[in-house]
């Protein structure tokens, strides 16, 4: 038994380890890396192979992290799957990931068989083992990566018929590979028992299946009463953890039960119990919108412990001498899901176009497979950590490689809508204002008075209504019949340095939308109706105004800081706050502390890149930098000149 003050003390070291992982994790990122290998090079760092700082007694002690995370695993991969999303295209979705799932089964399960003279832990098994290992580890790498390919769409704000069927079909193949796995491991079990795969094998096999689904509906029951309780939300995060780990703790005691009672034993999987709790709850229940929140809310704390753990078990001994060999396995996946993808496309009859692309959508491979590759540990301990370490190099690569494929045939097909190239500066600062009433027709005075070629646009039966007494001799009205890209582009959008938006919640997103794919509008200033659609405004990078927190942080300003509210809001009589460009080439390099400024003026910030800088004398400027400055209106336009160019 493990004394208490060894295993805190472990514990408080995992602690410190993962929270270094968590810094790794973000510099890898910037290289363009995923997250995850930034987790597993830290592991790998202070593992037994590398620093020592992780022994192989220690891990054996934080195997509770493991199978707490493998439930969490199972319960996101059951969230998933969400039946109303999925109507409509599943029978693409589901023919395409038939074709992965049985290409990638046999021609994995052919490859590592065949290979396994050249890998050392399978060089001394029979045919049964040597079959059982291939057979386990063509299942781990039949799947996908949901997480992965819903980043991608989200960052390239992908829409079209590749992009949903990718999404749905790694969604799928989640859930299926799940099901494969517990299938898959049952026969492993009796191959290497030497047990004969027979009509009783076969009813086993059916009792335990059973056994998976009622206790996967009891797991429901479970989760379904703690979401319902009326506690906190830390604490609600915490039990349904606690349920996961307990599921696991189950499945072991009643393995053992049965070897030791029963002339057979019997393996409830519970990986896939925690799955089917997960998909009956998000649903059959309506507490989605709850589950998932507790799921989204601790899953970067999950997976910094799990991938991190993962890393101090691999075992560089293993990994120097099989390097080759998951290499190979690496390229026969992709051949494999090349077939898989291919074939299923024909057979759904979708656009030959797509499917000579379809994939690079099914390279990806993360979570799941990694949570898979340590069941098999858990459950196979003979095979130790080597499997698992060679999988896991198969899955590293996967992971670096897969999301440039995607992202490659994503924008090969069309269906990339990223930020358009913002159009260079013409020497006049021009703004749009959509929707005609008095603040709009106000705010066009305004920036009028300070240099701003302003137009204001609407729909002509909003104009004859709004502005019939308004005094608007000054501001440049245009009539528009709809909000389309030809009318924005009859509009002179593309010139616009900033577009302002005060129609309603769905015409301001669909105009939006177009002034971000079509014209990269630098500043879009967005006035919001509903709270609800802030997230979708911000996606787009839109400067968000919420009339109902407005108000209140304005005078918030006023209490706390009311010289600088009143110098923001221009009531400072002769005083004024402006953000000029740099555009001028002749300053690029060159240091806050020698820009010849006027000496009633100072800068406030420098943003680059979307970037705030804490900006000191020592700071230098890069051409396209927003520098803010405060000083005297005639002193901001001499600065503005200087700046400018």
């Amino acid at each position: 038994m493990v004394q208490l003050p060894d295993f805190f003390f472990i514990l408080v070291a995992f602690g410190v380890i993962a929270l270094a992982a968590r810094q790794i994790g973000e510099f890898f990122t910037r290289l363009r890396l995923p997250l995850i290998t930034g987790y597993l090079f830290t592991g790998l760092l202070v593992g037994p192979f590398v620093l020592g700082f992780a022994s192989e007694a220690s891990l054996e002690h934080l195997r509770f992290i493991d199978e707490t995370s493998l439930a969490f695993i199972a319960f996101a991969a059951g969230r998933e799957l969400y039946l109303p999303e999925l109507r409509g295209r599943l029978r693409s979705i589901n023919l395409v990931s038939a074709g992965l799932i049985v290409a990638t089964v046999g021609i994995v399960t052919t490859a590592v068989f065949l290979l396994a003279d050249y890998i050392p832990f399978m060089q001394t098994m029979g045919g049964s083992g040597r079959f059982a290992v291939a057979l386990l580890a063509a299942a781990i790498l039949t799947a996908s990566s949901p997480s992965s390919v819903i980043a991608i769409v989200n960052e390239l704000r992908a829409r079209g018929a590749y992009t949903q069927m990718s999404l749905g079909v790694t969604v799928i193949m989640d859930f299926g590979v799940i099901i494969l796995f517990a299938l898959s491991s049952s026969i492993a079990d009796a191959l290497f028992e030497a047990v004969p795969v027979n009509i009783s094998f076969i009813f086993l096999l059916a009792i335990e299946l059973a056994l998976v689904v009622v206790l996967g509906f009891v797991v429901a029951w479970l989760l379904r009463w703690v979401l319902k309780r009326h506690i906190n939300a830390s604490l609600k995060t915490f039990l349904l953890l606690l349920i996961g780990y307990g599921v696991f703790a189950f499945s072991a005691w009643f393995r053992d039960f049965t070897h030791a009672n029963l002339p057979f034993e019997l393996l409830v999987e519970p990986l896939l119990t925690c799955m089917i709790a997960s998909f009956l709850v998000n649903n059959y229940s309506s507490l989605r919108a709850e589950y998932s929140q507790r799921l989204h809310d601790v899953a970067p704390y999950v997976y910094i412990a799990f991938f991190t753990l993962t890393g101090e078990s691999l075992e560089l001994d293993v990994l120097a001498e099989a390097w080759k060999i998951a290499l190979a396995i690496f390229v026969i996946r992709i051949l494999a899901r090349i077939v898989g993808s291919f074939a299923g496309g024909l057979l759904a009859r979708d656009p030959m176009r797509n499917n000579r692309v379809k994939w690079m959508a099914f390279i990806t491979n993360a979570g799941v497979a990694l949570g898979l590759a340590k069941e098999v540990a858990v459950e196979f301990p003979f095979l130790g950590s080597n499997f698992s370490t060679l999988i896991i190099s198969v899955v590293v690569l996967n992971q670096v490689v897969g999301p440039l494929f995607f992202k490659w045939a994503i924008n090969h097909l069309g269906e990339a809508r990223p930020k358009a190239q913002t159009a260079e500066f013409d020497g006049v600062r021009d703004a749009i204002i959509f929707g005609v009433e008095g603040q709009s027709l106000l705010l066009a005075q305004q920036l009028m008075r300070h240099n701003w070629d302003v137009k204001v646009a609407c729909l002509q039966p909003s104009l004859v209504e709004t502005s019939a007494g308004s005094t608007s001799s000054e501001v440049g009205l245009v009539t528009l019949n709809d909000y389309t890209l030809d009318s924005l582009h009859a509009l002179d959008a593309g010139r616009a340095d900033a577009a302002v938006l005060m129609l309603s919640d769905e015409e301001n997103y669909a105009i939006c939308e177009l002034l971000y794919e079509q014209f990269g509008t630098e500043t879009v200033v967005v006035r919001l109706n509903d709270r609800a659609n802030f997230d979708k405004f911000h996606a787009l990078g839109a400067r968000i105004i919420d009339p109902a927190t407005v108000m209140v942080g304005l005078l918030e300003q006023f209490v706390r800081s009311p010289s600088a509210a009143s110098l923001l809001l221009g009531m400072d009589e002769g005083q004024d706050v402006m953000e000029i460009e740099l555009r001028n080439p002749a300053l690029h390099g060159i240091a806050l502390r020698e820009l010849q400024l006027p000496l009633d003026t100072l800068v406030l910030s420098v943003r680059r890149k979307g970037n705030t800088i804490i900006s000191h004398g020592y700071t230098q400027l890069e051409l396209g930098d927003r520098v803010t400055i405060v000083g005297k209106r005639s002193s901001l336009e001499e600065v503005t000149l200087r700046l400018d160019g």
